[in-house]
């Protein structure tokens, strides 16, 4: 019974591709140790994340003086089958932060 407890406070709709993406939609300045802070995963897993995401063309990291910045390729579609007709920038607008 109590592994079952642990299982359901880990489960969440949030991928951390997700979770991570999001962050850097709206701050494309953060590092991937400020990165993993937030979401909670390790910087190793982080750049793991981000390595996926620029694999794919989801987004692409540039040299701003010592720090990568990225920038998010909004009109990719979304991989899996059944929302392939949806792109990236649906996926953002369900995911932005509340002010």
């Amino acid at each position: 019974m109590r592994d079952t407890r642990s299982r359901r406070k880990r489960w969440t709709f949030i991928t951390n591709h997700a979770a991570v993406l999001s962050l850097i939609v709206h701050e494309p300045h953060l590092t991937a140790r400020e990165i993993a802070q937030r979401v909670g995963i390790t910087e190793r897993a982080v750049w793991r994340i981000l390595s996926d995401l620029e694999q794919e063309k989801y987004i692409t990291k540039q040299k701003v003086g010592r720090r990568l910045e990225y920038t998010i390729n909004l009109d990719r579609p979304l991989r899996h089958p059944s929302h392939g007709d949806k792109n990236l920038a649906d996926l953002v607008n369900i995911l932005k932060p509340s002010r």
